[in-house]
C-alpha cells in the first residue's frame, strides 16, 4: 500500500468559462507543482506520472502534462481513458506500482479541457461524408448503449427516486459547498485568477422546479455540469513517507468493477462493497465518503446501495455544486476526500462511475 503526502486541484469551471483558453496541460501543470510543493519533494525525485483524460483525443496527455509541469524529460507518462473513472483509476493504477515496488513516488490524477476537446467525426468504408459525433460508443450494442441522462432518469423510475427527491440532493449540494467555500480554498490552485468553484451558487427548490427536463426526471439543475480542471494527487513507498510530518493518508484498498452497460449509475456499489469487504469494513465504519453527483439520482442511489450515512456524504458538496469534467472528476473526488479526511480521521471512501457500466472506489485512512 501506498500512501498520499498531497493532494490539489484547480477550482472547477464550466466549459466555455474562464479556463476556456487553457489546454487540459495547462491545467495539470501548476497543480502537479503545487502537490510537490505540499509534498516537500523534488521534481526529479517523480518516476512516473499517470493522467485520467476521456475527450483529450489520445496523444498520450499524460506526457504533455509532465513535460508542461518541468518534471524531467525521462518521466514518460501514462494515460488512461476510462471515462468519468479515469482520475480515479490512475491513483489506484499508481498505488499497484508503488505496491509492487515498481516506484516509489507517483503524480496521479486527472485533467479535462471540455472547451477544448477536439472534434470527432465517424469514417465510413463507403467514401460517404464523415459524420461528426459527441458521445463515443460505450457498447457495441446500440440498444444497450443510451444517452446517460436518459440512463439515469431509466434508474430513478428502477428505484423510485422522483425528480423531487433530486431536486432536494442538488439543493443540499450547492448549500454544502456554499458553507464550505473558505475550506475548499485550501486545496484549490489558483489559475487564471480563479480561486474558487465558479459554478456554486445559491440554488433553491423553486429554481429546481423552473427547469426544464433533459430526459424525464433529469433536468439541468439536477445533472452536473460539463466543466474543465484537473485534479492530483502524489502517491509514495514508505521509504519516501517516512519522517513527513505534513498531511497525509494511507490507501487502505479499491477496485474497479463493470456493472450493466445500461445502468451506469449503480456500478459503483459493487466496487465499493467490495473494497470495503477487502479492508473488513463495513459501511457504518466509514467516516466520510466523496460520491460523484454525475447526475442527482445516482448519487442518491449509490448512497443507499452501499449504505452509507447521508450525513457523512460530500460535505463540501459535489460535483452537482461544481461540476464534471469528465477525466478529472474521479480524481477531485479523491482531492476532496484527503482533505477532508484530515478533519474527521478514520476511514473515508470515494466512489464514481462511468458511460458503459463501470464503477470505482477508493478506500484511504488516516
Amino acid at each position: 500500500m501506498s500512501v498520499i503526502l498531497a493532494a490539489r486541484r484547480t477550482a472547477v469551471v464550466p466549459a466555455g468559462g474562464a479556463f476556456a483558453a487553457l489546454s487540459f496541460y495547462d491545467l495539470a501543470a501548476p497543480v502537479i507543482q503545487a502537490c510537490l510543493a505540499d509534498a516537500r519533494l523534488d521534481a526529479a525525485q517523480v518516476d512516473e506520472v499517470i493522467v485520467g483524460n476521456a475527450l483529450g483525443a489520445g496523444g498520450n496527455p499524460a506526457r504533455l502534462c509532465a513535460l508542461a509541469a518541468g518534471l524531467p524529460t525521462r518521466v514518460a507518462g501514462l494515460s488512461i481513458d476510462r471515462q468519468c473513472v479515469s482520475g480515479m483509476d490512475a491513483i489506484l493504477l499508481a498505488d499497484a506500482l508503488i505496491t509492487a515496488g515498481r516506484a516509489d513516488v507517483i503524480i496521479a490524477g486527472g485533467a479535462e479541457s471540455t472547451s477544448r476537446r477536439p472534434l470527432r467525426m465517424q469514417t465510413f468504408a463507403d467514401g460517404r461524408t464523415p459524420v461528426p459525433y459527441d458521445q463515443a460508443a460505450f457498447t457495441p450494442w446500440p440498444d444497450r448503449d443510451p444517452d446517460m441522462a436518459q440512463a439515469a432518469d431509466d434508474l430513478g423510475q428502477m428505484l423510485g427516486i422522483d425528480r423531487a427527491a433530486q431536486d432536494a440532493w442538488a439543493v443540499e449540494s450547492h448549500a454544502k459547498a456554499r458553507s464550505a467555500e473558505a475550506v475548499l480554498q485550501r486545496e484549490i490552485v489558483t489559475l487564471a485568477g480563479v480561486t474558487q468553484d465558479a459554478f456554486t451558487r445559491s440554488l433553491s427548490l423553486k429554481t429546481c422546479a423552473r427547469a426544464q427536463p433533459v430526459a424525464g426526471t433529469i433536468t439541468a439543475a439536477n445533472a452536473a455540469v460539463s466543466a474543465d480542471a484537473a485534479g492530483f494527487v502524489i502517491l509514495v513507498s514508505d521509504r519516501i513517507a517516512k519522517g513527513f510530518t505534513g498531511a497525509k493518508a494511507r490507501v487502505v484498498g479499491g477496485r474497479t468493477l463493470g456493472g450493466r452497460p445500461d445502468m451506469p449509475g449503480t456500478a459503483p456499489i459493487a466496487a465499493a462493497q467490495n473494497t470495503m469487504q477487502m479492508a473488513g469494513l463495513k459501511s457504518t465504519n466509514i467516516n466520510t465518503a466523496e460520491i460523484m453527483e454525475a447526475y442527482a439520482v445516482q448519487a442518491i442511489a449509490c448512497v443507499q446501495g452501499i449504505g452509507l450515512d447521508p450525513a457523512r456524504v460530500n460535505i463540501g458538496g459535489g460535483a452537482l455544486a461544481r461540476g464534471h469534467p469528465i477525466g478529472a472528476s474521479g480524481a477531485i473526488n479523491a482531492v476532496r476526500l484527503f482533505h477532508t479526511l484530515q478533519k474527521t480521521g478514520g476511514h473515508g471512501l470515494a466512489a464514481i462511475a462511468a458511460a458503459g457500466g463501470i464503477g470505482t472506489a477508493l478506500l484511504l485512512r488516516v
